[in-house]
């Protein structure tokens, strides 16, 4: 099944990576809410250029996306972030390691633009890379 907002989520992944996110206010809903922010953010347009100018300004995370699964409402894709260990979030240990984490990015569509965003990261291997948090040991 094909999504016609599918071309507005791959745009969205290619502005993070390019770092010009001008091309949101195309993409999404003037209501769009990121449910997966960390941090409180107004909907819209505004709001998802907001925590997008965090991640590629201040965690430089860039992304390969791996998969995609389209439904008639609903875009995942599950991608490889890249970032760099931000003091301020991560803790001073962190400063400037790079880390790898894998990424699933769910998307409620309507129409041809994106909705609603849920994200699902898997920030405790990124802090066993940086160095943050130890490796599990399995005895």
């Amino acid at each position: 099944m094909s999504n016609a907002a599918m071309p507005a989520a791959r745009q969205v992944f290619d502005a993070i990576n390019s770092g010009d996110l001008s091309c949101l206010a195309q993409c999404v809903t003037d209501d769009f809410v990121d449910h997966g922010s960390p941090f409180p953010i107004p909907p819209g347009p505004a709001g998802y250029t907001e925590i997008l100018t965090f991640v590629t300004q201040v965690l430089k995370i860039r992304y390969s996306i791996q998969d995609t699964i389209e439904t008639a409402d609903r875009i995942v894709l599950r991608a490889r972030a890249t970032g760099e260990g931000v003091p301020a979030v991560y803790g001073p240990d962190a400063a400037g390691k790079h880390y790898e984490m894998t990424t699933i990015h769910i998307y409620r569509t309507e129409g041809d633009r994106l909705a609603e965003h849920w994200g699902v990261r898997d920030e405790v291997s990124a802090m066993v890379q940086m160095g943050v948090l130890p490796a599990l040991q399995l005895q």
